[in-house]
């Protein structure tokens, strides 16, 4: 056991009994084997013709898609440095998301260079010393290279989002969902000055199976999963005027334990007719203010249903409350807590709410809002895995287009810039002398993987298409990349084949970050909580 340790009085024990401990080179190559692994995992699902894997979990429901980090977040894994691969995988997605494949691949190619360093006896400081660099130059090139933008260059944005969905099951219908999805992100936009915003949150997306994935649309307003309370209740109302509550159209219960005592029948009747009244004046104050659609949080009593409905109101019940705030910043009216406080200031307007039946369910659509400042994506398509790949595909579509607005910096995509920042950085590598001019030339090897991998998926040559590549691009065309579709390559500029700036740089600092951490490591110690006991340490293996 590696935690005995023979002293001058018998042996010490520094650790508990049941701990396991590698050192040095085993512990070193361990961790690089298992984030290769988890690299390999992903690497065929990279670019337009990557391939889709089936996930099944321990309850049998399946996930079809290729969005490296679906696949990596839907699989158990276990082992400590495969994990901090899957670590990077939902840090970019998280910060600007896609390019989840491109991290880990690129990442399991780091550490896959850096085996070969160290077989050769390069100590792992200087490798990560050397990639450091690369990175920071990487970085710097990347900036040099990419294209600047104005944030609402429709055309360009309409680019950005058809590339992000290339590589995805919605490929085939991305000139109609890049429009739904730029439509989108620029409502629901605000600038100040030259910097815009967006809030990812302002756009609902609703999801229906049925139809196919060329019906979905894009309504600007709300689309609530509810129906409408009551069967009386007029179903299409134009020129909508909206008043929002969160309070409940019901007889509130006091707080404490309270009876009431009735001595002669009529008290009873004027009770309950009492409870009736107070129902039908919060009906009348509604219908005072001039609303005719109510959405309320709570609950909404029968007796006020029945008022409502009298009084030709539409209402909706128990909506959630992210649901209220959309449906606030979308019709531009106030979310009132207090009956006596609504005013006609307080309503919020649209020019149609109706219900509308999608599929087998009824829903209510609150649509034509003049300025809203939140839409809904009504996603539809032939089932449920399809639709669930679609969300998938366009979240990241809606991701990319959020990053170019805030950042508007776009450089060519078809791993073109990757093969360019490649050859700079070898020409770079020679300036230095030591070893770490090994580690930046093996960066820059690593780079290499992802138009390599891109190329090899779309059932390319690999050898021939990469000398090809790097040919054309010492030519001084550096847009060349690529084009998976049509198997050659080309200037990915011209063929509209773009991607931000911030999705490359993310790509450079999480991939980089997470080979350097692995590559530091070089004991490997796990402590059970007893022989084989509870917590007791995956395998390492």
């Amino acid at each position: 056991m590696a935690s005995i340790q023979q002293g001058p009085n018998g042996p010490i024990l520094v650790l508990k009994e049941s701990a396991l401990q590698q050192k040095g080179k085993d512990a070193q190559q361990n961790n690089i084997a298992a984030a290769k692994l988890v690299a390999d995992l992903v690497r065929s699902s990279l670019g337009p013709r990557g391939l889709d894997k089936m996930l099944v979990d321990s309850l049998g429901d399946v996930t079809i898609t290729n969005d490296g980090a679906t696949i990596l977040k839907e699989l158990d894994v276990q082992h400590p440095a495969a994990k901090m691969m899957v670590e990077i995988s939902k840090t970019v997605d998280n910060e600007v998301g896609d390019g989840t494949t491109s991290s880990v691949v690129f990442g399991g190619a780091l550490l896959a260079k850096a085996e070969e360093l160290l077989k050769k006896e390069v100590h792992s400081s200087v490798i990560v010393e050397g990639y450091q660099a690369a990175a920071e130059k990487t970085l710097e090139i990347y900036a040099s290279l990419s294209k600047k933008i104005k944030p609402d260059d429709r055309e360009s944005l309409l680019k950005i989002a058809d590339t992000s969905m290339q590589s995805k099951l919605i490929s085939e219908d991305s000139d109609i969902i890049s429009k739904i999805v730029v439509d989108a992100v620029l409502g629901v936009a605000s600038s100040k000055g030259e910097k815009y915003t967006v809030d990812l949150d302002n756009i609902k997306v609703e999801k229906k199976a049925g139809g196919s994935i060329q019906d979905t649309q894009i309504v600007k307003g709300v689309v609530l999963d509810k129906e409408i309370v009551h069967s009386a209740m007029p179903t299409k109302i134009e020129k909508a005027k909206i008043a929002l509550l969160n309070t409940a159209l019901e007889i509130e219960k006091t707080e404490m334990s309270s009876e009431i005592r009735i001595t002669d029948p009529t008290q009873m009747q004027m009770f309950l007719e009492e409870e009736n009244r107070m129902l039908k004046s919060m009906v009348d104050k509604i219908h005072d203010v001039g609303a005719n659609v109510l959405i309320c949080q709570k609950g909404i009593d029968d007796i006020a249903q029945h008022y409502l409905s009298k009084n030709g109101i539409m209402a909706i019940r128990r909506v959630k409350e992210s649901d209220m705030t959309k449906l606030s910043k979308a019709t531009g009216g106030r979310v009132t807590t207090n009956l006596d406080d609504l005013t006609e200031k307080d309503l919020g307007s649209a020019d149609l709410a109706h219900q509308k039946k999608v599929e087998s369910d009824k829903w209510v659509f609150i649509e034509g809002c003049k300025h809203p400042q939140s839409v809904t994506l009504l996603i539809r398509g032939g089932s449920q895995r399809v639709i669930d790949e679609v969300d998938r595909s366009i979240h990241d579509s809606l991701m990319v287009v959020k990053d170019v607005i805030e950042k508007p910096q776009i450089v060519a995509g078809g791993g073109a810039p990757e093969s360019f920042v490649a050859s700079q950085l070898k020409e770079w590598a020679d300036s230095f002398d030591g070893r770490e001019q090994l580690a930046i030339k093996k960066y820059a090897e690593a780079l290499e993987t992802i138009p390599l991998t891109i190329a090899e998926n779309a059932g390319m040559d690999p050898i021939d298409t990469m000398a090809n590549l790097r040919a054309k691009q010492n030519q001084g065309r550096r847009w060349t990349g690529i084009d998976a579709r049509n198997t050659k390559i080309a200037d990915m500029l011209s063929i509209d084949v773009v991607e931000p700036v911030a999705v490359k740089e993310q790509v450079i600092k999480s991939a980089t970050e997470a080979a350097c951490m692995i590559l530091r490591i070089d004991d490997v110690i796990a402590v059970s909580g007893g022989p084989g006991g509870a917590g007791a340490p995956p395998p390492m293996g």
